[in-house]
């Protein structure tokens, strides 16, 4: 087993693989390097000697400024480097020449949709309109729990606070999630439950909504019905007898959709769990599948990479509007651009936001960006896209769900349990954490650690998540958990 990782020839640290005491000594490409510090897991040590003011080099690309000389052997962490990043930036198209070749078509168990649609899940959703009926969506819920046979997989309500006092393009964002996650075809059927005088009431909801299936999509109007509990549950009641005619039937994986997302990384996730996703990412892609890469401000110090895998300058353009939009909204709200990493990252051994941005990054795999999405925009493109959406779990994975994403991959160093509308695969990237929250995580990448080979994890990944998309539940399903959150970006009345 090996204890550290050198992740490039020019990188001047490597990254500790298990917690290494002060005065080992280590053998790093032909010289020896003897540490005078303590070296958590997952966190750096310095190879070369690096002056003050000098780059820091990891994954072969500058992760912060050094504040004072470092010696080899030396802790690299927050109180010896610095990020390096500034505001605005001006980018040039540099684009690099990347493809994957194709691989032999996959299959997995969904249900076709009589619009043409592909689900993974099939599912009856109650999604309120606004936030003062949630209670009554949640009370819906638990009464139709009857309804969970056959082949429908749960009745699930999605409360949120919004949906009124709200203004401009903030209002439109919440109207245009709520319409996306209606149409979304992991639900059989969808009751919208409206109180009657909001904002976003039921009438204009339904001018985002476009075209619907009258037997898979029904209204119910709180203030206009005598008992909107008992009247729900009877709509409940309809459309959980329409969805229930859908059985599963093979379907190529090429109109699969995979969100990808981490949270509570730690210094080992830029090397195990996210690098494994773009394996997969990579490998879904190269079947004729879709990936989509989220958390703008986690692609800050990263962001041309990206940049230079855009397939053409248009799509260079939206990304460089993608990152730029975004630190002009931290700044309009006179916060601090680089405000990141979050103390449980630098616990686990990030140390910048370029740091943490570099290892998040490495879920996009290699493959070209064909599509770039605003916030709430369907994904029409196949391959890898870049969605506009901010690093919160809850708010991203959403987002993703939003544009049309089955799954959501959710990379971890120190878990979570939360979940999203649709099934979230949490993915450990070491070990310990798997082994200590077995009710939480479903998929572990600490393996790499061990010796397994990053090919063969790829694909052990890639043929779990078909088995999730075939119906095989993850642990936050199995839980009963199923959450949801708006990107609140705007006053309220």
């Amino acid at each position: 087993m090996e204890t550290f990782l050198k992740i490039h020839p020019d990188d001047k640290v490597a990254v500790a693989l298990k917690p290494l005491s002060k005065g080992t000594t280590l053998s790093v490409d032909g010289m020896t390097v003897t540490l005078s510090e303590d070296i958590p897991q997952g966190h750096k040590f310095a190879l070369f000697p690096v002056k003050a003011d000098e780059p820091v080099i990891k994954y072969g690309s500058p992760i912060g400024i050094a504040r004072e000389d470092i010696a080899p052997g030396t802790w690299i962490h927050t109180h010896n480097m610095k990020t390096g990043l500034g505001d605005l930036l001006t980018y040039t198209y540099q684009p690099v020449n990347v493809s994957l070749p194709s691989t032999e078509p996959g299959y997995f168990q969904g249900y076709r949709r009589k619009d043409g649609s592909v689900g993974v899940r099939n599912e009856v959703w109650i999604i309120p309109t606004v936030g003062c009926v949630n209670n009554i969506a949640t009370a819906i819920e638990r009464q139709a729990q009857q309804y969970v046979q056959g082949t429908i997989d749960a009745v699930a309500a999605f409360p949120h606070p919004y949906g009124c006092s709200q203004m401009g393009d903030d209002q439109e964002h919440t109207r245009q999630i709520l319409a996306d996650l209606i149409g979304h075809p992991n639900a059989g059927g969808v009751l919208v439950l409206g109180l009657g005088c909001e904002n976003s009431n039921i009438d204009e909801l339904k001018r985002y909504i476009g075209a619907y299936d009258e037997n898979r999509v029904k209204f119910l109007v709180s203030q206009e019905s005598e008992n909107e509990i008992e009247d729900g549950l009877g709509l409940i009641k309809e459309l959980a007898a329409y969805a229930g005619g859908f059985h599963r039937e093979p379907i190529s994986c090429s109109e699969l959709i995979i969100g990808m997302k981490c949270g509570g990384s730690d210094g080992l996730s830029g090397i195990t769990a996210n690098p494994a996703v773009g394996r997969f990412s990579d490998l879904l892609i190269s079947k004729g599948g879709t990936t989509i890469l989220t958390e703008v401000p986690e692609m800050f110090g990263a962001e041309t990479l990206l940049m230079n895998r855009c397939e053409n300058k248009e799509l260079f353009e939206k990304t460089v509007s993608l990152i730029n939009d975004f630190k002009n909204y931290f700044t309009s709200h006179n916060q601090t651009i680089y405000e990141n990493p979050s103390p449980g990252n630098k616990k686990g051994g990030i140390s910048t936001l370029e740091d943490k941005s570099m290892g998040c990054t490495q879920k996009s795999g290699s493959a070209p960006v064909k599509g770039v999405l605003s916030y709430g925009e369907k994904v029409s493109a196949k391959g890898l896209n870049l969605l506009s959406a901010p690093g919160n779990d809850l708010v991203a994975s959403t987002a993703l769900a939003a544009s049309g994403a089955h799954i959501v991959l959710f990379t971890t160093g120190r878990g979570t349990p939360f979940a999203s509308p649709v099934p979230t695969v949490k993915i450990s990237s070491n070990t310990p954490l798997y082994e200590h929250k077995k009710n939480w995580i479903d998929f572990n990448c600490g393996s790499l650690v061990d010796g397994k080979p990053m090919e063969l994890l790829g694909q052990e990944l890639f043929d779990y998540v078909v088995a999730v998309a075939s119906g095989q539940k993850v642990k936050a399903e199995e839980a009963g958990f199923h959450d949801m959150a708006i990107f609140k970006q705007g006053v309220t009345l």
